[in-house]
């Protein structure tokens, strides 16, 4: 199984699957709030056009997830907008 981490657990992925899909395939539709108000964000648009699905990607951050591929080992942490 290829795997790779957010917020320290693992979670399987299928060649070819973007952050965003791998996330959503496990269940999890949404991995981060808004700065006002603290709702909930995850993929909006799926195409890299908004910020709605935005994570850190092995220390990089304000990755849109529904543009970066998956790939082995990657650490991915989610939170707030603030990590922007």
């Amino acid at each position: 199984m290829t795997v790779f981490t957010v917020d320290g657990e693992p979670l399987p992925f299928v060649a070819g699957q973007t952050l965003a899909a791998a996330l959503v395939a496990s269940g999890r539709v949404a991995w981060r709030t808004t700065r006002e108000g603290r709702r909930p964000r995850g993929i909006f648009c799926g195409i890299g056009v908004c910020y709605d699905c935005l994570v850190t990607v092995d220390g990089t951050r304000g990755q849109r997830a529904c543009l970066v591929q998956a790939r082995a080992g990657m650490a991915v942490t989610t939170g707030e907008a603030d990590d922007e």
